[in-house]
């Protein structure tokens, strides 16, 4: 009985390797994600500026080691989680928020998806909070062709914001897909002041699609801003806003007083459009019940200076293609 045992574990074990090559070289459909991971710091003050300092063992926000792990931990259950309910892990990952690549190393080499083939595209911004935008991708899925980064500028001038992130890569199948991580300015100051800044980083996304016609995109971010925002309408005819009936339905990424709003979207080229549907997905461990309005929001990793133990107050979103 004991032999009988090891066979079937090792039986079970072979099955979900087998599974798991299989889902990983499919070059038929793709799933992809964007999550802003929300002040995703390490938990040492590098001297870098106000959010490293807060954000570290030292700082008002007492980040330490432990808090710093479960986070990591976090994370990486979802996109676990995320296997699960589409059958596999995703290929791609966008994410926003992240201070620097040791947080994406640690995530990756320290947590259960060590076990997995994910690389890192990453680039250090000039954002005066320290955080940029990042891309997790799968090296059994797809191959990195070109890596770029692009800032805004106003007035002839670069913004301090978060880099976009553009990369071409290469399907194991042959095909070749370019995707772009947004991170636009957010409305600190004003929507009215801010604005500007939205249509710059906007205005650069489109000068990017440009330079990429007829080839697939998909563009993916926190935009700062919901879809039926005059800026979007430079993309017009370019790329196609998978989350415009999302928000017509009231649906939306996070919540504020009760109301749900949609910030978080997935973009593509025509072509691209027909293939594939989005997706706002409720973790269930990352959502808890709201005080004073009935229903659920994402959990925060902090809510006021008390630390809350959750991961973001965004939603993940999916992306699913179907080539064929």
């Amino acid at each position: 009985m004991k032999y009988v045992k090891v066979i079937v574990c090792v039986v079970v074990l072979c099955l979900f390797v087998l599974f798991e090559a299989s889902c990983s070289e499919r070059s038929d459909s793709l799933v992809v994600m964007f999550w802003n991971v929300e002040n995703f710091f390490d938990y040492i003050d590098d001297g870098k500026g106000e959010s490293d300092r807060e954000f570290s063992s030292t700082g008002e926000r007492h980040w330490t080691k432990k808090r710093f792990y479960a986070k990591c931990d976090a994370v990486a259950k979802t996109v676990l989680w995320m296997g699960d309910r589409y059958g596999r892990l995703p290929d791609v990952i966008g994410l926003a928020e992240v201070e620097n690549r040791g947080v994406l190393a640690w995530l990756l080499s320290s947590t259960l998806l060590r076990k997995y083939d994910y690389a890192i595209v990453h680039r250090e911004s000039g954002d005066r909070r320290g955080i940029d935008v990042a891309l997790l991708y799968r090296k059994s899925v797809m191959d990195t062709v070109s890596t770029s980064f692009r800032v805004p500028y106003i007035d002839g001038t670069p913004m301090e914001t978060r880099d976009m992130l553009h990369a071409g890569m290469k399907l194991k199948g042959g095909r070749d897909l370019d995707f772009i991580v947004n991170h636009h300015p957010s409305k600190f100051g004003g929507e009215e002041e801010s604005r500007s800044r939205r249509y710059a980083a906007m205005g650069a996304l489109k000068d990017l699609c440009d330079s990429l016609s007829g080839k697939d995109v998909i563009a993916m971010g926190d935009f700062n801003d919901t879809p039926d925002a005059v800026q979007f309408h430079m993309l017009d005819g370019i790329l196609v806003n998978k989350s415009d009936q999302f928000h017509r339905n009231g649906e939306g990424t996070i919540r504020y007083e009760g109301k749900w709003e949609l910030i978080d979207m997935f973009l593509t080229t025509p072509s691209l459009s027909l293939k594939s549907r989005m997706e706002i997905v409720r973790v269930p461990f990352l959502m808890t019940f709201e005080k004073k309005h009935p229903g659920e929001k994402p959990l925060r990793t902090y809510i006021g200076p008390r630390y809350a133990g959750g991961v973001s107050d965004h939603c993940p979103i999916v992306l699913i293609v179907d080539f064929d």
